[in-house]
């Protein structure tokens, strides 16, 4: 008798945990996140911190404003205050963190050619976060529990569990260990990131360009870090091909609202 109170206890909790945990994500997909956002945008905090101490930030004037102007005109349709940070790395690399954090590479400034192909990336990166894909993967393979005991251990990013930790929010690669987004997560983020960036004037054409010289950079004799992280190109291309009209619509509604950004590459 008591056994079976027990289980139809737990089966109770867990049933309100499911419902609690049900999320939507911008694209409309049902996802199961029930880590509190307010901690996992701590563990970003703590990870972005870690990173400007551990790795030279570029005090380059023309890349910085390269960067902010088009980091400025996507988060603008985003809301909410973000913190942008140029690496001094020559890694073809950027993220975006919870708590609204962004890193670019300088090795990715150098790769791009205009402010299209480089709102490309950030788009796909900030579509991470509105996707909550963090807290996603978070809930799926460690449990509450385990969270919680994530987001003490990411102030110690060398540590075993201070890997995991910032593998999971994204930049694991920075300390050796990746544990690469799912294809839906990646997918997911392609299509926010492409109507993010058509929504603030940039040309989504463009984030066809990016991909093919981003495939060709990986073909050359140093592997790529952000690509590492990334699935291969050939259905990512055809995806986005396929989203095009949709996002070129949204570039000529923003143009008539006047969103018109200019960021010019030094």
């Amino acid at each position: 008798m008591l056994i079976q109170l027990c289980l139809k206890m737990f089966l109770l909790l867990l049933s309100v945990l499911l419902l609690t945990a049900c999320a939507t994500t911008p694209t409309g997909r049902t996802q199961l996140a029930f880590m509190p956002d307010a901690e996992v945008n701590s563990m970003g905090l703590q990870a972005f911190e870690n990173l400007k101490h551990e790795k030279p930030i570029s005090r380059n004037v023309q890349d910085n404003q390269f960067v902010h102007c088009i980091a400025s005109a996507i988060t603008r349709e985003v809301g909410g205050e973000w913190e942008v940070v140029v690496f001094e790395d020559p890694a073809l690399n950027a993220f975006a963190l919870p708590g609204g954090k962004i890193g670019v590479y300088t090795g990715l400034i150098n790769l791009v050619d205009n402010q299209d192909q480089l709102a490309t990336v950030i788009g796909h990166e900030v579509g991470h976060v509105l996707a909550r894909h963090s807290n996603e993967r978070l809930s799926q393979q460690l449990g509450a529990q385990a969270g919680i005991s994530l987001i003490q251990a990411i102030a110690a990013p060398q540590t075993a569990m201070g890997q995991t930790a910032v593998s999971l929010l994204g930049i694991g690669a920075e300390y050796g260990i990746i544990l690469p987004f799912s294809r839906l997560h990646e997918s997911e983020a392609d299509t926010i990131g492409l109507d993010l960036m058509a929504k603030a004037g940039f040309n989504p054409a463009e984030s066809i360009a990016l991909w093919l010289k981003m495939a060709q950079a990986s073909q050359g004799p140093r592997p790529v870090e952000f690509l590492s992280t990334h699935p291969s190109h050939t259905t990512r291309i055809q995806d986005l091909q396929a989203r095009l009209p949709q996002a070129q619509q949204l570039q000529q509604q923003a143009k008539a609202a006047g969103k018109s950004p200019r960021c010019v590459k030094g």
